[in-house]
């Protein structure tokens, strides 16, 4: 079930563009979806998301995974 959780919150994160957004829609904290996302990539093996202080952008291969 968390393998879902953590999906979601990557394919809301792609079409939200703010991790603070996704925190507010699935109510939980920055911290926890973040986590979430890392989980994620961490599972695959494999950086879906470059982040900057600024923006997320997709890597090829979380442009493939979405």
């Amino acid at each position: 079930m968390s393998d879902l959780k953590h999906m979601k919150t990557f394919m809301l994160l792609v079409e939200e563009g703010s991790i603070v957004k996704v925190a507010q829609q699935l109510g939980i904290s920055k911290a926890a979806a973040s986590k979430q996302v890392i989980n994620l990539e961490n599972k695959l093996r494999a950086q879906l998301l470059r982040r900057t202080t600024r923006k997320l952008h997709l890597t090829d291969t979380g442009q493939l995974y979405y």
